[in-house]
């Protein structure tokens, strides 16, 4: 089981949560639908069930396809996604101010 992100431990991680957090993680990288499901730890049910939403707001965008295989990404450019992003870049920035004032509190 891996670590859970700041993401995840601010929203919740709730099956939604984790396509996200999984396309932020890796942002700039394609994948399938199967690639999704098996790396954020869903089920296929709970990636149909959000899937949908994802494609309506243009928070994935396909990339390219063979066959009846697609590859999707995190559309970067879509203003919904700038937030997400922009939301874990401050929880990341929080968080390294709020282990720098522990360090400096113990070393007082």
């Amino acid at each position: 089981m891996k670590e859970t992100s700041l993401l995840l431990k601010f929203t919740g991680d709730s099956p939604l949560f984790k396509i996200i957090d999984f396309l932020i993680e890796n942002k700039g990288m394609d994948f399938t639908k199967k690639d999704i499901i098996e790396e954020a730890e869903i089920s296929k049910a709970s990636l149909f069930n959000y899937w949908g939403e994802l494609e309506k707001y243009n928070i994935v965008k396909m990339t390219r396809a063979f066959g009846k295989t697609k590859l999707y990404i995190l559309n970067t450019e879509n203003p919904i996604t700038k937030k997400l992003l922009e939301l874990e870049s401050t929880l990341i920035r929080q968080t390294m101010m709020n282990t720098t004032k522990k360090e400096k509190i113990l070393l007082a």
